[in-house]
């Protein structure tokens, strides 16, 4: 176990210095930072986490002189940007509870506060998506930085106006499906889709909208991507995870994959090395969690055997 290569690029919490490596120490994987965790994308390996913020809450001085707090950052992920504020019930600022008629009033403050927080229809459009889009990501169990920029891609296409004429549900799925094509938060159409309000065409018409007309950057989608998350789901070992891993490496340098669906191919590595190292797997379960026909699974299988024999 490489112990003193993590703590020799580690974080020191005394100097404030971050890590300088860029693969990890265990099996030279890329490493990815979310949430101020670096881990291997390979393996899993945690090669810094927790870090300590030693900087404290920015203040800014009143007109008195005493120092104020400043509240929450603003973030894209709400329609007001996070600068809205909230008139609380129940019990007055020194914790004593409140008589009935100061209730009553404060229960119709609340609703004309609710109806005044939208400015127009678009914000309060703006403010649906944005929550569908909030709904999705946790469902799926994606990173908050991926609710972030599906929320700023939601503000652009209604900027740009593709939400005329199209479903604000599906737009706002279509967003979320394009940032995990962007970054490696892989998912798959029909994932997206099974907890997205609309059908999965409608969902396929709103990322297509969004690629035509913002001309994202999406690259092709490679088998490798789906092979930690099927692997996690089948329950397989870790070596199983690896020898697929490079199996499928291996055929996308030859062009073996190429114009494939990339979860089927992946799928199908998975089956051909579990199966060669004693853990066969139905095709079945294999099919489904890929998204394709067993047919598929077979004859990517039957592609794999031709080029490569047994892999074990």
């Amino acid at each position: 176990m490489a112990y003193s290569d993590v703590y020799s690029n580690g974080f020191d919490e005394s100097t404030g210095q971050s890590i300088t490596a860029d693969s990890c120490p265990e099996c030279n994987g890329r490493l990815r930072s979310d949430c101020g965790e670096t881990r291997c994308t390979d393996c899993g390996l945690v090669v810094e986490a927790a870090r300590i913020d030693r900087r404290g809450t920015p203040t800014y001085p009143n007109k008195d002189g005493a120092d104020a707090r400043t509240g929450q950052p603003r973030t894209a992920t709400r329609h007001d940007r996070g600068l809205s504020t909230k008139i609380g019930n129940g019990v007055d600022a020194n914790g004593n509870s409140l008589s009935e008629k100061k209730r009553r009033q404060l229960n119709r403050l609340r609703r004309e506060h609710s109806r005044a927080r939208y400015e127009s229809k678009a914000d309060r459009n703006l403010a649906h998506g944005l929550m569908e889009i909030a709904r999705m990501r946790s469902a799926l169990g994606l990173p908050r930085s991926v609710r972030e920029q599906a929320s700023s891609l939601f503000r652009t296409a209604q900027d740009e106006d593709l939400l005329l004429g199209r479903s604000i549900e599906a737009v706002a799925a279509g967003s979320l499906y394009a940032v995990c094509r962007l970054t490696d938060a892989t998912r798959t159409l029909d994932e997206v889709s099974a907890v997205a309000s609309v059908t999965r065409d409608r969902v396929q018409t709103g990322y297509d909208a969004l690629n035509r007309e913002l001309e994202l950057p999406v690259p092709p989608q490679q088998p490798t991507e789906f092979i930690a998350s099927q692997a996690s789901t089948l329950g397989l070992p870790p070596s199983v995870e690896r020898g697929a891993r490079e199996l499928a490496e291996r055929a996308a340098e030859i062009g073996l994959s190429t114009g494939l669906h990339p979860a089927g191919f992946a799928a199908a590595c998975l089956g051909v090395v579990a199966t060669d190292r004693g853990e066969p797997i139905i095709q079945r379960e294999l099919a489904d969690i890929a998204g394709v026909t067993p047919n598929t699974i077979r004859e990517h299988r039957d592609r794999i055997r031709d080029e490569f024999g047994v892999v074990a």
